[in-house]
């Protein structure tokens, strides 16, 4: 099966330890599709800088397509974190770096190319929501994370180009919660799921409700966990149709990213 991320990449600053790691949403995607053995592609803008060679670098090395990749001259995106207790803990980003002034139009040039992907996942940190309507019409499923700090008002009118649409709501209370995935799902989206940290994760799909506990492990390092979740959920349902199961395979796999240090590893010192 042939899956893309589209979208955000970034390195992860440890200021605690003068380290960084490759991540990004779109980019996580990529990678754990690959670790989990799909054929994965990327498809994103890079800066010229040093952090930008280090998350390409990073993707040849998981044999991750970039042919359509765009470099361009500035600043990578990064974000500035430290960890407390295995709990990531942001400090602050360039929002993106060179990505908030270059266009994403340039994917819709891709159109053939990217019909072959049987999926196709974004997010809310990719400037990507103007090309939704294209990459909707396109055969494989489109995903989109929302992240934790989304606003209602402007992330329900996205549902109707989604096959799946995912939410961060470790704050929200279980009512709120419910609410919220209802509303997605009646605003277009084909199911919509809520990570809710330790109280594991839900899923709405119209007509049922499933729920999900966590595997318990002892964290190392969080980041990434939530990005493993959606990988894991999408190819497992995706190749076989059941949901509770690709819920528990999803489980399985952001415990197994807990235990590693950044995203996926790959740190260097800066």
């Amino acid at each position: 099966m042939k899956v893309i991320g589209i979208g955000d990449n970034v390195v992860d600053k440890y200021e605690h330890r003068r380290v960084r790691y490759p991540g990004g949403n779109a980019l996580n995607f990529s990678v754990y599709a690959a670790m989990l053995d799909a054929s994965a592609a990327y498809l994103g803008i890079f800066g010229n800088d040093a952090a930008a060679d280090h998350v390409m670098r990073t993707l040849a090395k998981f044999g991750i397509d970039t042919r359509h990749c765009r470099q361009v001259a500035g600043e990578n995106g990064y974000a500035r974190l430290t960890i407390e207790q295995g709990e990531r803990v942001f400090l602050g980003s360039n929002l993106g770096g060179v990505r908030q002034t270059e266009s994403m139009d340039f994917i819709l040039q891709q159109m053939d190319w990217l019909n072959d992907f049987s999926l196709i996942h974004t997010s809310s940190y990719s400037y990507i929501d103007a090309q939704l309507p294209a990459l909707a019409t396109l055969s494989g499923w489109l995903s989109y994370d929302f992240s934790d700090d989304f606003v209602i008002a402007q992330a329900l009118p996205l549902c109707r180009w989604l096959d799946a649409a995912f939410f961060s709501c470790a704050e929200w209370s279980l009512v709120e919660t419910r609410e919220l995935l209802v509303q997605a799902v009646q605003a277009g989206s084909g199911l919509a799921v809520a990570t809710r940290g330790e109280q594991g994760a839900l899923l709405f799909d119209g007509k049922n409700w499933y729920q999900q506990e966590p595997e318990t492990v002892t964290p190392v390092d969080t980041l990434g966990a939530g990005d493993a979740f959606i990988t894991a959920f999408l190819l497992h349902l995706r190749q076989q149709g059941n949901i509770a199961a690709a819920l528990q395979a999803a489980a399985h796999f952001a415990a197994r990213i807990c235990l590693m240090d950044g995203a996926f590893g790959e740190g260097e010192a800066y």
